[in-house]
């Protein structure tokens, strides 16, 4: 699949800023009066840019609001309703904490909506069975994991975000390992994608067309192995390897940030390789 920027940035920025509202939800004891505008203020702001890129992706974007409308049918629009009620009761939330008489049940609803969101976009990519690689339970395992880490993190939360960083760590290594053989445990071929298995074992005499198309662009997106083998590396140790140790050595305020620094990086790289190594069905057609 192409791994779109906007795409990108969406799935990255916004599992940070609802991530970070999950906690601010369940903190014992969240910052009252102005002290907790910043922190909601922050959740908000990478809650609002990540929905912005994602808007960016729409082909037609007058159209966004009718996301709203498929409910029942549709993780997408789910996840904007869900996303839609995060943010309103993040509001309430925050009212209550400049109120300096913060309601707990408001922050547990606001963070159980949060995870809801993230729980939804993960759903998104894991509907999909033309994308073996992403038609799994780890996908929405994977996105709750990072948002919950990335969030540990912007909330300050020092020995929760070190176990989340092993643990998403852990199971980051184990979807890698096992994402490249679900193409082929899918049994989708040139055969069955044609329905002509039965006639013996077809082959493609020319490509569909000549030139280049949106399923091109987008669905027959090719990442060469030995680059997204130096990919997964990098973000590993940025995600992952790099935070975990500046948060065990912690004796300086600012390994804080540089931790976050490093993982919102290796956060991105992996969200790069998460699109760029994804087969779709639809490449069969043209020989991939």
């Amino acid at each position: 699949m192409h791994p779109a920027p906007s795409l990108v940035l969406f799935t990255t920025l916004s599992g940070l800023g609802f991530g970070l509202l999950a906690w601010l939800g369940v903190a014992p004891s969240p910052p009252r009066g102005l002290a907790g505008l910043g922190p909601l203020a922050l959740a908000y702001a990478l809650c609002l840019s990540g929905l912005a890129a994602s808007a960016a992706h729409l082909g037609r974007r007058d159209r966004a609001l009718k996301a709203f409308s498929q409910w029942r049918t549709s993780w997408l629009s789910r996840e904007a309703w869900a996303a839609l009620a995060t943010l309103l009761l993040g509001g309430g939330f925050g009212l209550s904490l400049l109120l300096g008489q913060p309601v707990r049940p408001l922050g547990w609803l606001t963070a159980a909506a949060a995870l809801t969101t993230v729980l939804c976009t993960g759903m998104i990519y894991a509907q999909l069975r033309s994308v073996p690689r992403w038609h799994h339970s780890s996908t929405p395992a994977l996105f709750l994991a990072y948002a919950l880490t990335g969030g540990a993190l912007l909330a300050g939360q020092r020995w929760p975000a070190l176990a989340l960083l092993i643990g998403t760590a852990a199971l980051q290594l184990w979807v890698w390992h096992d994402g490249g053989s679900r193409f082929a445990r899918s049994g989708s071929t040139l055969a069955s994608a044609t329905g002509l298995g039965a006639q013996g074992r077809p082959r493609a005499l020319f490509p569909p067309h000549s030139g280049s198309s949106y399923l091109t662009r987008e669905m027959v997106f090719v990442v060469a192995r030995r680059h997204a083998s130096k990919l997964r590396v990098l973000a590993g140790l940025c995600a992952f390897l790099l935070p975990a140790a500046l948060l065990l050595l912690g004796a300086l305020p600012y390994f804080g940030l540089i931790s976050l620094a490093s993982h919102v990086t290796g956060v991105f790289l992996s969200r790069w390789v998460f699109f760029a190594e994804a087969e779709h069905v639809v490449g069969l057609y043209y020989g991939r």
